[in-house]
């Protein structure tokens, strides 16, 4: 191996080593997100909040679209519930824990995945019975002149 590609190697090592812990971190939140969107609308006899991915849809939110306040809230909400071992709890221990979390954390994750999940694809479609252009055209109609 020559001296370039061992240097090459090394810095790669190294940057993967250094981001290591934001991954981790990254993941944990999503993971406790996920769990969250699951207890306010469980799969049930027919689809979840999960199923049509709306933990990604709300990851996506909260990055991008709330102010950094409301984000750092949301983060250390996340990390509360996850030194609690929120994805390791039941669905009625995960209700419990979520009513008396943060009120305002409450009413963003429960009001956003209501949200999220009847925007979704499948609910339109499926559920709701959405029609994107409703109603038919009809393009050639002879006209009654009174």
């Amino acid at each position: 191996m020559n001296r370039r590609e061992s240097i090459k190697n090394l810095v790669l090592v190294t940057g993967s080593l250094v981001a290591l812990p934001a991954f981790s971190e990254a993941g944990t939140e999503q993971n406790i997100l996920a769990s969250v969107v699951d207890t306010i609308i469980p799969q049930g006899n027919g689809i979840g909040a999960l199923s049509v991915g709306v933990d990604t849809y709300l990851q996506k939110m909260i990055d991008n679209c709330f102010e950094p306040d409301v984000r750092e809230n949301v983060k250390k909400q996340l990390a509360i519930l996850s030194e609690k071992n929120f994805s390791q709890l039941n669905q009625q221990e995960r209700e419990k824990l979520l009513l008396e979390s943060d009120k305002d954390f409450f009413n963003l994750m429960k009001s956003e995945t209501i949200r999220g999940f009847t925007t979704s694809k499948e609910v339109m479609l499926q559920h709701l019975k959405y029609k994107i252009a409703p109603g038919h055209y009809y393009g050639c109609v002879d006209v009654k002149a009174s």
